[in-house]
């Protein structure tokens, strides 16, 4: 059995203090959940996130992470440093990395590869965009993500990684696949863990839907076979709404 996870990606929002009053009203609400439970915050909010997630069920996570120790890189962040404030998980790339940082399948291999050396999961995206999947790419852009993305990993390694399936038409817009396409995409994920790396992975890896879940739709997404769980943007922001899709199965 795959246990669920439940990933919020607060993106470019809260400050510290909003971080505190966020996670002290949520903590009480999913204390008694049945899957993980995961806030990935701005770089700046990670201290008060963890200090005010302590004793509770929550993890927190950066949305980013250099593959290089240090360096050059003004404005950057690299794994040590992640590690130092006790993160738990990293999203790697997202849609809006792709889009607007230059982030390829190369720089995700590497950053996962980073992350995993420091003990941090990897929470890593893949998806299409709205014309990729109007003009029939869909499996053949997430075979290419996937198989580049993840090149050279080992069995174990996918042990800690965790994948995101995260159209990118459907990120933020209000759009979102219907539970059986996410289903049938995901599985398709499947099938391409198990060709490319090993039929075990295929079974095991724990994979998230992440394209505008919501209180409205999460418990049919989550009562699909090969989803494990949600990537959630804007929801993950109200306490109320996050701590109902943690609880999609009560």
């Amino acid at each position: 059995m795959r246990k669920a996870i439940i990933a919020g990606n607060w993106k470019m929002n809260k400050t510290m203090a909003e971080t505190k009053e966020t996670i002290s009203a949520l903590a009480p609400l999913v204390k008694d959940a049945d899957c993980d439970v995961v806030l990935c915050v701005p770089f700046t909010d990670i201290q008060a996130a963890k200090k005010a997630a302590r004793g509770t069920n929550i993890k927190i996570g950066a949305q980013n992470v250099h593959w290089a120790e240090k360096g050059a890189f003004t404005g950057e962040i690299s794994a040590d440093m992640l590690k130092e404030l006790k993160v738990d998980y990293v999203i790697i790339g997202h849609s809006e990395r792709r889009q607007y940082f230059g982030e390829t399948d190369e720089t995700v291999n590497k950053r996962t590869q980073a992350a995993l050396n420091a003990r941090i999961k990897p929470i890593v995206c893949v998806g299409e965009t709205e014309s990729e999947r109007e003009d029939g790419l869909t499996e053949k852009v997430l075979e290419r993500q996937i198989v580049e993305g993840l090149k050279g990993f080992k069995s174990k390694d996918f042990d800690k990684i965790v994948i995101a399936y995260e159209p990118v038409w459907a990120i933020g817009t209000g759009k979102t696949a219907t539970a059986q396409d996410a289903n049938e995409t995901i599985g398709y994920i499947r099938k391409v863990l198990a060709k490319k790396f090993h039929k075990t992975i295929g079974e095991k890896a724990r994979i998230q839907y992440g394209g505008s879940m919501n209180v409205k739709n999460c418990k049919e997404l989550m009562a699909q076979e090969h989803i494990d769980g949600g990537l959630i943007g804007g929801a993950s922001l109200k306490a109320d709404d996050f701590a109902y899709i943690v609880n999609y199965n009560k």
